[in-house]
């Protein structure tokens, strides 16, 4: 068992380490152009070549969707008790709650983890909170129009494609499928390397605030996921990987988001910082759970 799981977290290790370092020894890295090219490119790519590749119908695409979307609510309701516990305004509170690192974290655990079927749910969970990180968390930071950043975020057309090819069962032509199977290959480690770069690129206080936080959420996401499965009816694959994804630590965009709108950024560093060093040491045992 100690094999299999140091084979899931040796790439992760590997490929954020490979960032942090990179950053470490003075050398420049483009966050920002590399952010877009992921988000932009990459991660529609990789939606419509796991997704689309993969053995999974629309029922099971859709009710992995729904128990997500309940999980991001639910965390979004339990934030003011969480605030409450912590001496912490809500609303600097909310995205870190909201929306774990399902991306360049979560989806390598899944796939090294869980193989190419897992992967498809792993990409369908991270869609979900990607898209309410993009349109409530944009409006929360921002104050934009979430329909205008809904529209502008390319994964969404891809989730649209995949979607109509599932209710068709029908598959892409295979030049386009050679294409994006090509293209989506930087994406996964592109997203390890862009992690490590972040954790090491932010400034970080409060570090004991953040074991506080992370000691708290980690428990509530598990089992709010474990309950929204169950709820929805998911497949015992789907449900592994609905409370893998949900456990992620908090991802580096929140402190982004924190930064555009001014709200304690360097203690919503601290939280990213934090919660990715404990799960170094919490995923092993909840992989060895679940798989």
């Amino acid at each position: 068992m100690f094999a299999e799981l140091f084979a899931v977290m040796a790439p992760v290790l590997a490929g954020a380490g490979l960032g942090f370092a990179w950053v470490r020894l003075g050398h420049p890295y483009p966050v920002d152009f590399v952010t877009r090219l992921v988000f932009n490119i990459g991660t529609p790519a990789l939606v419509l070549a796991a997704v689309s590749g993969a053995d999974i119908d629309i029922s099971a695409f859709g009710r992995t969707m729904l128990a997500t979307a309940l999980v991001v609510l639910a965390m979004g309701a339990v934030t003011f008790l969480m605030a409450r516990l912590l001496g912490r305004d809500w609303r600097v509170l909310l995205a870190p709650m909201m929306y774990p690192n399902t991306g360049n974290m979560g989806l390598p655990v899944v796939l090294y983890a869980f193989g190419g079927t897992g992967f498809a749910f792993g990409i369908t969970v991270m869609i979900t909170v990607t898209l309410f990180q993009f349109t409530l968390g944009t409006m929360m930071a921002s104050r934009g129009n979430p329909l205008r950043a809904l529209l502008r975020t390319p994964t969404v057309y891809a989730i649209l494609i995949v979607v109509g090819l599932l209710i068709t069962d029908s598959e892409l032509p295979r030049w386009l499928d050679n294409t994006v199977d090509l293209i989506s290959g930087f994406t996964v480690p592109l997203m390890l390397i862009t992690l490590g770069v972040s954790l090491a690129s932010i400034r970080v206080t409060g570090l004991m605030s953040g074991v506080g936080f992370s000691l708290l959420r980690i428990p509530v996401a598990a089992l709010l996921a474990w309950g929204a499965g169950l709820l929805v009816g998911l497949s015992p694959l789907a449900h592994a990987i609905l409370v893998l994804q949900m456990s992620m630590p908090v991802a580096v965009f929140n402190y982004l988001f924190a930064v555009r709108a001014g709200r304690e950024p360097e203690y919503v560093a601290s939280l990213v910082f934090v919660s990715t060093l404990l799960s170094l040491l919490y995923l092993p045992v909840l992989l060895a759970i679940l798989m």
